[in-house]
């Protein structure tokens, strides 16, 4: 008598339910902060309790250094935080792929490349926020930007640069160019479509970066001023009364962990997988 195997589901069904299962905590979690300010139960520069309340019925997370609604403050206090470095790992991730491939199809220019970014990634992330903004005062959130990006690149490039090697000395890639295919195509057409993986997993990790620099920008008062709700701010202004209401303090905390974290999961489940093939079983 012949057994019957039960049936299983596609590794496709499954794949495809972990990679949503992956994303979904990033997309919430970017969600909610983007529509944090619209969910605030309570103003964010209006005092409802005591200074350093314990959280209640009125104030479930308590109350800040003024007395103002901590929840409604944290949700209102990562749009720009998200949008922030959403805006930074776009910028950066671009940035490198156009100049690692450039620099991978056209050798000069890759010597040129990478020679800045040596130079580049010497200075250590929170003095060059502080040399940007402090030499740019009224540059505020823009200034932030340009820093993180600046900063970002350079890390950025190296790794784009030594993927995008291989594939321009390919032998498509070759035939490419000597059939006459201008830069430009042999970038966007030839060398980038082959680096999603790379790419994907890049902006994972300067969104995470971005987090880091923008938050520690937040925390130094670069950026965002008093009375704004921002989750580095927060941070910084609550610190002396951790002991009083460390919801304060701890919230903010944990909403910039929670974003790295997913954003990070999110993009490498959205890796490409290649090369692994289905091994019968003997």
């Amino acid at each position: 008598m012949t057994a019957i195997a039960p049936k299983s589901k596609p590794p496709g069904v499954r794949s495809r339910r972990g990679t949503a299962l992956r994303v979904a905590p990033a997309v919430l979690l970017t969600a909610l902060a983007l529509a944090g300010p619209w969910l605030a139960p309570e103003a964010i520069d209006a005092p409802v309790t005591a200074p350093y309340a314990e959280p209640d019925g009125q104030a479930p997370l308590g109350g800040d250094q003024l007395g103002r609604d901590v929840l409604s403050r944290v949700l209102a206090g990562g749009r720009e935080l998200v949008v922030t470095s959403l805006l930074v790992a776009v910028l950066v991730t671009g940035a490198a792929a156009l100049l690692g491939a450039v620099g991978a199809l056209r050798p000069a220019v890759g010597r040129f490349v990478e020679r800045t970014a040596d130079v580049l990634m010497l200075l250590p992330a929170v003095l060059g926020i502080l040399l940007v903004t402090l030499s740019w005062p009224d540059g505020g959130r823009l200034a932030v930007v340009t820093a993180s990006v600046v900063l970002g690149v350079p890390y950025a490039v190296r790794l784009v640069a030594g993927a995008a090697a291989p594939v321009a000395a390919s032998g498509y890639v070759e035939a490419a160019a000597v059939g006459g295919e201008r830069l430009w195509h042999l970038v966007l057409r030839e060398v980038l479509p082959n680096l999603r993986a790379t790419l994907l997993a890049l902006f994972g990790l300067r969104f995470v970066a971005a987090v880091y620099l923008v938050a520690t920008a937040g925390f130094l008062q670069v950026g965002p001023q008093p009375p704004a709700a921002d989750w580095a701010l927060m941070i910084r202004e609550n610190a002396g009364g951790i002991l009083l209401n460390p919801w304060a303090v701890l919230a903010p905390s944990i909403g910039i962990g929670l974003l790295a974290m997913s954003v990070n999961l999110a993009a490498a489940a959205l890796v490409p997988v290649t090369g692994r093939k289905a091994v019968p079983a003997l």
